[in-house]
C-alpha cells in the first residue's frame, strides 16, 4: 500500500491525500489554498489518471479540506464520495459562495480561469455523494477493498477523522481534530486502538498554549472586556468565520447573558455567509450531532439581527452593539472588512476582538501587528484606516493543542506517522517529540508527490 501528498506545499493548505493498495485507490479530502488563485490553489491532482480513483472521503466543510472537491471529480466522475450529513450541507452551501467568490475574481481581479466550477455541477454532484453516520463501518470500493469508519473530530459540525482498513493494515486519518469541549459541541471521540498509519494534522504544534490557560478563564476575559467596552458606550467587532466560528461565538454570547456576565437586551448583529450556515448549524440537534446543550437553537433562541453586503442599508458601527461579522481574517470585499472601514477602527471607545486563527498576511494580521495609533489598509483600493479602537485575541481556536495531539499519537502508537497540514515549524516540534518519546515510530513530514510505502 502506498500513500501519497497531493498537496502543492508541505504546509497548512490545498488538503488533498491518496492511499492506493494497488487493487483500490482513495482520495482523502480535496482542498483549495486559501493563499492562492486558480490552479495554483488546488492540489495536484494531475498526478491521478483520470477515471483511477474509487473514492473520495471528505472529513469536513472547511475550503481548504473540500474546496476543489468539484475540480476532482470532474476527472474522476466515477468516484463514490462521502461525508457525513451535516459536513455535506455546510460544504455544499460554503462550495456555492464560493463560486459567487470566484465569479466576482474574475471580474475584479481578471482570474480568466474562474469559476473554477458551476452551480450547475454542483448540483448534479450533490446528488450522487453519499452520507455515513460516525462509528458505523461501510464499504468505500466496489470490491470492499477498503473498509472505512468515520469519528467524531469535535473540530466542527460534521467534522470526522477516518479509519480505513485495506490488506491487513489500518489507517487513521485525522482530519482537522479538537479533543475539548466547545461551548456548542463536543470534543472528538476518537479510537485509541494501536494503528498501523497515522496521518495527523499539525497546526498548532508551533503555537504553545500559555501555562494556567482554562476556557473557563478565557470566555470570562472574553465577556468583561465586551461588557466594558459596551458600559463605555463603544460597540463590539467580532470577526468570524461563516461556519463553525460564529455559531461558536454567538452561543457563548448567548450563555454571557444568561449568566448576567453582559446585558440581557444588548443587541447583536450577524452578517455575510453566517446566517445561513446558522440555520444549517440549528438543524443538526436533538441528537443528530454531539452538541454541548442539545436543545438549544441559536436562531429560535437569541434575539439577533441579520444582515448583508446585499442589502441596501449597510452594516453601520452603532455603540452598546455587538457585531459578529464574517470573514475572521476580514479579508477584502468581506462584511468585516467593510464594516471596519466604515468609522469603527477610528472610533476609540470600541473594541476589535479576535477569536480565531489569521494570517499575518491578511487584513486581521495587520490591524493585530498594529499599534493604536498606527494607519492600517484594509482594502487596497480604500483609503488606509486609522486604529483607535482596542484590540484584542482570545484563544477558541478549534484545532487540538499540540500537548493533546502528542498524547494521542503516544497512545496509538503508530509504526508509521505522517505529519500533516502544519507549517515546517509546527511538524518539525512533533517529529521531534516523537524522535525522543516513541522512537519506535516513524515520523515522517511528507513530501508532496513522494510515495511512501506503507508495508
Amino acid at each position: 500500500m502506498r500513500f501519497r501528498s497531493l498537496c502543492r506545499h508541505a504546509e497548512i493548505g490545498a488538503n488533498s491525500y491518496v492511499l492506493d493498495s494497488g487493487d483500490a485507490r482513495v482520495v482523502l479530502d480535496a482542498g483549495m489554498h486559501p493563499k492562492h488563485e486558480a490552479f495554483e490553489a488546488i492540489p495536484h491532482f494531475e498526478q491521478l489518471e483520470d477515471g483511477s480513483v474509487d473514492a473520495v472521503v471528505v472529513t469536513h466543510a472547511h475550503l481548504d479540506h473540500i474546496g476543489s472537491l468539484p475540480v476532482l471529480l470532474e476527472q474522476q466522475p466515477q468516484a463514490r464520495t462521502f461525508f457525513t450529513p451535516a459536513a455535506a450541507d455546510l460544504g455544499f452551501a460554503m462550495l456555492h459562495n464560493s463560486v459567487n467568490v470566484m465569479q466576482a475574481k474574475r471580474t475584479e481581479l481578471g482570474i480568466a480561469e474562474y469559476p473554477l466550477f458551476s452551480h450547475r455541477q454542483l448540483d448534479d454532484i450533490e446528488r450522487t455523494i453519499e452520507t455515513r453516520a460516525t462509528e458505523r463501518p461501510f464499504d468505500l470500493d466496489p470490491d470492499r477493498v477498503f473498509r472505512a469508519t468515520f469519528h467524531d473530530a469535535g473540530h466542527v459540525l460534521g467534522s470526522v477523522a477516518v479509519t480505513l482498513k485495506a490488506d491487513g493494515h489500518t489507517l487513521l486519518y485525522s482530519g482537522d481534530v479538537n479533543f475539548e469541549n466547545s461551548t456548542l459541541i463536543k470534543g472528538a471521540l476518537l479510537p485509541e486502538d494501536p494503528v498501523d498509519t497515522l496521518v495527523i494534522e499539525t497546526t498548532r504544534g508551533d503555537s504553545p498554549r500559555p501555562d494556567g490557560y482554562s476556557r473557563g478563564d478565557e470566555e470570562r476575559r472574553f465577556a468583561d472586556t465586551i461588557a466594558a467596552t459596551l458600559k463605555s458606550g463603544g460597540g463590539v467587532l467580532i470577526p468570524v468565520f461563516a461556519m463553525g466560528k460564529t455559531q461558536e461565538v454567538l452561543t457563548m454570547l448567548h450563555l454571557f447573558k444568561r449568566r448576567g456576565w453582559i446585558p440581557m437586551r444588548t443587541p447583536i448583529v450577524i452578517g455575510g455567509l453566517s446566517t445561513k450556515m446558522t440555520v444549517i448549524y440549528d438543524r443538526y440537534g436533538k441528537g443528530l450531532t454531539r452538541r454541548t446543550d442539545d436543545e438549544f437553537r441559536i436562531l429560535k433562541d437569541m434575539d439577533l439581527r441579520a444582515g448583508t453586503r446585499r442589502r441596501k442599508a449597510a452594516i453601520v458601527p452603532e455603540p452598546g452593539t455587538i457585531f459578529c461579522l464574517s470573514s475572521g481574517m476580514m479579508t477584502e470585499n468581506t462584511v468585516s472588512n467593510g464594516f471596519a472601514r466604515s468609522g469603527f477602527l477610528e472610533n476609540k471607545k470600541n473594541s476589535l476582538l479576535f477569536v480565531g486563527y489569521a494570517d499575518p498576511e491578511s487584513p486581521a494580521g495587520s490591524i493585530r501587528a498594529a499599534a493604536a495609533g498606527e494607519t492600517v489598509i484594509l482594502d487596497p483600493k480604500h483609503p488606509p484606516a486609522t486604529l483607535r479602537a482596542k484590540v484584542e485575541v482570545f484563544d477558541f481556536s478549534g484545532h487540538a493543542t499540540r500537548d493533546d495531539l502528542l498524547d494521542y499519537i503516544l497512545k496509538v502508537k503508530p509504526r508509521r506517522a505522517f505529519l500533516v497540514h502544519g507549517d515546517r515549524p509546527a511538524s518539525e516540534w512533533f517529529a521531534r517529540q516523537l524522535a525522543e518519546k516513541l522512537p519506535a515510530t516513524e515520523a515522517i513530514i511528507p513530501e508532496p508527490g513522494v510515495d511512501y510505502e506503507l508495508g
